[in-house]
């Protein structure tokens, strides 16, 4: 038997005011499945992509069948998931004949890599043969593997917050986040720190690039629709959050684009935090949009940095389609671009 104050110290209950789960030595287990459910549909959903023949979107997310959880043992996550997914795609050509078709992944688990995932793109029977078909079997393909990355990013991060507990020094265990397999590419590392929660992240590589666009208006008038709530869900067409202010934060396009305005120059110029919901959490590009008036005319400069390598067509094609286009057809500040 061991003297008093000599045992095994995994057995030793520290001075915590709760007495929870001591040193994170015990084994708990957080149910995700409810939480990546609506995770997974909120991602997919209004997915966009796009070409020279058209444009196809995510419409339906028709079947989320699957578990999901995290188990905390000695100080480390270990994650579990498996899922079935199925889903509907409309493509509508540019010469606005409209498709439907279905999107099939039937193996996203931790026990695969985002390599292996098979993402499975058909056209419907009915609908005739169209290029949109290959376009979603490709870049389609692409963008819902990466945004079911994100997905894995979001679980080891949002929904994991408490489940490594402070020790009576108030320190937390330096944790390590591993699967039942290898560890895939698309994974959140943490970092080492102790003292403070940490604020996990993902290193991406990223562009910048520049956009520059006309329209027949005034400066102060073209400032005021990036700003105004209500001239916002005109343009795009949906309900929209904008908190106009410097430090105001915005949400458009059913939840896929969001951010923050950090610098607000009036009638001159706006700088935001901007990105796409599938991003890799936490990643925000600048956006700095300088207003020029050219007598009759605004011209509009959109710098843009921060942007992950693989977005950049996407977020190019995205700035003219929903906003210096649909600007343009709404507000009657020019004519539509071809």
């Amino acid at each position: 038997m061991a003297k008093w104050g000599e045992g095994d110290p995994r057995w030793i209950v520290e001075e915590r005011a709760d007495a929870t789960n001591v040193n994170n030595w015990h084994w708990t287990e957080r149910d995700a499945t409810n939480w990546s459910s609506d995770k997974l549909k909120f991602l997919l959903l209004g997915l966009i992509v796009e070409n020279e023949e058209g444009s196809c979107e995510v419409t339906e997310v028709a079947k989320v069948e699957g578990e999901a959880s995290i188990n905390n043992r000695k100080g480390k996550l270990i994650f579990f998931y498996e899922w079935n997914l199925k889903a509907t795609w409309t493509g509508v050509s540019k010469a606005g004949v409209k498709y439907t078709g279905s999107i099939d992944v039937p193996n996203l688990s931790d026990e695969n890599d985002m390599e292996d995932l098979d993402i499975s793109v058909s056209l419907n029977k009915d609908e005739p043969e169209t290029p949109l078909t290959q376009l979603m079997r490709t870049k389609g393909a692409d963008n819902i593997r990466q945004v079911l990355g994100s997905y894995v990013g979001y679980l080891k991060t949002e929904f994991t917050q408490g489940m490594i507990l402070p020790t009576a020094n108030g320190m937390a265990k330096t944790t390590t986040s591993q699967s039942k397999a290898k560890l895939n590419k698309t994974q959140i590392s943490s970092s080492g720190s102790t003292v403070a929660p940490i604020n996990t992240g993902v290193k991406i590589p990223t562009c910048k690039f520049s956009m520059r666009e006309k329209f027949l208006t005034s400066p102060a008038d073209l400032y005021r629709v990036f700003l105004n709530q209500d001239m916002v869900q005109a343009f795009t067409h949906a309900p929209a959050s904008v908190d106009g202010e410097k430090g105001g934060k915005f949400r458009l396009l059913d939840g896929n684009v969001f951010g923050e305005f950090t610098d607000l120059v009036p009638d001159e110029k706006i700088v935001m935090k901007w990105r796409y919901n599938n991003w890799p959490a936490e990643h925000y590009s600048t956006i700095s949009m300088t207003f020029k008036d050219r007598s009759s005319e605004t011209e509009l400069k959109v710098d843009c940095r921060g942007v992950p390598d693989n977005e950049e067509d996407r977020t190019k094609e995205g700035w003219k389609r929903y906003y210096f286009e649909a600007i343009k057809q709404t507000f009657g500040f020019g004519s539509r671009l071809y």
